[in-house]
């Protein structure tokens, strides 16, 4: 008899995760902006402790000027020859200039500098700033934002981040044109610009911005407006070498582009395929994608009128043939959709039971894994943005409580399932379409665990969000929106 497997998933926020690639975990991007604050506060200390030496500094210095002042027509000797100022002198030169010095030595910034530095191990690299850029490109694409809005702090659900600045804009561009994404290199070096018009403060200056908003252009297919912007940038900066040489190359271009019209041919402005909106880069996607993308939005869901006739909510546990736990305490269900049925169960884990799952599976969080079917092998990839863990009955009670808990509800047998993943999903984090289960292709995907292919899934979602997170059913048209379980 062939043996199936129920896949069962917690889905989860919370601070305090193991460093590394920490723009995959909202959780341990938690835990940065605790130890932000914490430096910011160290650093408040270190200014106040630095205006108070100064003010001493200060207070002594005025004291030297005030009598210094009713001294002022005495020479040397005239000065000493009286004993009250000759003991003054011969107390501050012995005493209070060398505690002066002291005082002119003492360094806070060391106790600033060790704060520092004790957080510095859960400092991002170089990948998570990378991946935290690339992560707002994806959320801009899912939930269609434009740049001005984004980068004013505008998102769904009524949220406002901080905003960005014209440098943050360059660096969302210049990460988009190190990538190849000329799309993405375009919409943010312009809105750039419009910042550094705007007048709003940076580093990063007009001639940087156009030129990489002329390239991007160009790779886009626009080779006029590159031309134009490229001119506008060498009217800033004459001797830019690498202006000169692009422009030379876009009046090559259009050269080429006249010379083939006259002729009464076509020729190639760029040799590079035309992406002249994003509806265009779009529709070149795969159906799939493009589907995903609308349900994650909310839009294009399937809910008739004949699906929404089927859909019921009721005390799951009320037929003789229920298990004994669901007679004694039913579990209040809500049928999500009815075929193939998706049905979402409230109450079903208190929050001092998430609570010690939680703290069980922070240890174990790792950069999410999928299985590449080239190598046989697991890796990371960038359409699944997250940190799972995974937690055996052997590891506490809570985890066997919580399979038998399963088996209750679903009326299946967990002897075969696999052990519960934990994931905490990152900044813009994702799963992007998959199947749960091993599909034609992938006949022996669950062949070393021996136990058959899956063939439901349980999630529990251990945290509501404000907006997005939805599990969505690409071929059905179908969302389910996250909410939290306890």
């Amino acid at each position: 008899m062939l043996s199936r497997i129920l896949f069962c998933i917690l889905l989860v926020t919370w601070p305090g995760l193991v460093p590394s690639e920490v723009f995959t975990s909202i959780g341990q991007m938690a835990e940065l902006r605790l130890a932000e604050r914490d430096l910011v506060t160290s650093l408040q200390q270190l200014i106040a402790q630095e205006k108070e030496r100064l003010a001493k500094i200060q207070r002594w210095v005025d004291s030297l000027q005030e009598s210094k002042s009713s001294t002022a027509n005495l020479n040397a000797e005239a000065f000493v020859g009286h004993p009250a100022q000759a003991f003054l002198l011969i107390h501050r030169l012995g005493h209070a200039w060398p505690n002066m010095a002291s005082l002119l030595a003492h360094n806070y910034t060391h106790e600033f500098l060790s704060s520092l530095s004790a957080n510095r191990e859960i400092f991002p690299n170089d990948e998570d700033r990378q991946g935290a850029a690339k992560a707002l490109l994806r959320l801009q694409d899912t939930y269609r934002l434009a740049p001005p809005s984004l980068a004013a702090g505008e998102i769904p659900g009524g949220l406002w981040m901080s905003r960005l600045l014209r440098d943050d804009s360059f660096t969302l561009a210049r990460v988009a044109y190190i990538e190849g994404d000329w799309y993405h290199a375009e919409a943010w070096a312009a809105q750039a610009l419009r910042q550094l018009h705007a007048g709003e403060p940076g580093t990063v200056t007009e001639v940087d911005i156009l030129d990489h908003l002329a390239y991007a252009v160009y790779r886009r297919g626009d080779t006029h407006r590159a031309h134009s912007l490229t001119k506008r940038l060498l009217k800033l900066d004459p001797t830019n070498v690498r202006a000169q040489t692009n422009l030379l190359h876009f009046m090559a271009a259009l050269g080429y582009a006249t010379k083939g019209h006259a002729e009464g041919r076509t020729w190639p402005t760029t040799g590079i395929r035309s992406e002249s909106s994003r509806s265009r880069r779009a529709g070149k996607r795969k159906h799939y994608k493009t589907s995903y993308e609308q349900l994650c939005r909310g839009e294009g869901v399937n809910m008739t009128e004949r699906h929404r006739a089927k859909l019921t909510c009721r005390y799951a546990g009320g037929s003789p043939s229920s298990h004994p736990l669901l007679v004694i305490a039913p579990f209040r269900e809500e049928m999500e959709w009815d075929s193939p049925r998706i049905v979402r169960y409230h109450d079903v884990i208190s929050e001092a039971e998430a609570n010690r799952v939680m703290r069980l599976a922070k240890p174990k969080l790792n950069r999410a894994t999928v299985h590449d079917p080239l190598t046989g092998e697991l890796t990371v990839a960038q359409y699944r943005v997250s940190k799972s863990a995974w937690l055996w009955e052997e590891d506490d009670w809570i985890v066997k409580k919580l399979n038998r808990r399963i088996e209750v509800i679903t009326g299946l047998n967990v002897d075969t399932a696999e052990e519960l993943q934990v994931a905490n999903y990152g900044l813009a984090g994702q799963y992007e379409p998959h199947f749960d289960f091993g599909s034609d292709n992938e006949p022996d995907a669950f062949e070393e665990l021996g136990t058959g292919n899956r063939i439901a899934t349980f999630l529990f979602y251990m945290s509501s969000v404000t907006a997005g997170g939805y599990t969505v059913f690409t071929d059905l048209h179908a969302v389910v929106k996250p909410l939290k379980v306890l």
